[in-house]
């Protein structure tokens, strides 16, 4: 078991093969169900969670975790941080905001209310699709800042880009900045989407 804990590899194939069988068992032990929209709805709604909590985790630890204590680790560490751990974090980062919102918009789109949810309810629908759209358009916002705000920016403040100093000084603080603004953002969109899973 040591060796198998040891190794993110194998923790996760095992964490996806326990996920399977307990699928299956649900499916051949339980009542079973049918492969239709509400199967495809819950696979889709499982993938947007999962990714989800890896981008909102991964935002909260720079925000909570790094950021604050960047200060405290002396010069001659800081290295290991930003040519090592920052680059590697941000590659889960930023894909993980890319599927949430990609199977979103698919779970939205297989259960017919991505045009309502898009316009907030303004349909008359009202309600649950008003608060999935707002939060729908949170998560957007947040994944636009991801990738053309917090990306471009945490290249060229990590050197992993060119540019000259004083740029890479401005490109930090605006890559720390769009990241509080995401961590400002997450709870209300969390909490929309939320409420519109258990409140309608």
């Amino acid at each position: 078991m040591t060796s198998i804990l040891q190794s993110l590899s194998k923790t996760v194939h095992i964490s996806f093969g326990l996920a399977v069988l307990l699928f299956l068992g649900l499916y051949f032990f339980g009542d079973g169900f049918a492969f239709d929209t509400l199967f495809w709805s819950w696979l889709f709604r499982f993938i947007h969670v999962v990714v989800a909590i890896m981008w909102i985790g991964l935002l909260w630890y720079f925000n909570f975790v790094q950021i604050p204590n960047m200060p405290k680790i002396p010069d001659e560490q800081k290295p290991a941080i930003g040519k090592v751990i920052a680059p590697a974090a941000l590659f889960y980062f930023r894909w993980a905001a890319a599927i949430t919102v990609l199977s979103g918009l698919i779970l939205a789109w297989i259960n017919g209310y991505v045009h309502s949810a898009m316009i907030l309810g303004l349909d008359g629908s009202g309600g649950k699709n008003t608060a999935i759209g707002i939060g729908m358009w949170l998560g957007l916002i947040m994944a636009y800042n991801v990738w053309f705000v917090i990306w471009p920016n945490q290249k060229k403040a990590l050197g992993l880009v060119e540019c000259a100093p004083e740029e890479k000084t401005a490109s930090a603080k605006t890559a720390m900045l769009f990241s509080r603004t995401n961590t400002l953002l997450s709870l209300p969109m969390l909490l929309s989407m939320v409420a519109a899973q258990n409140l309608y």
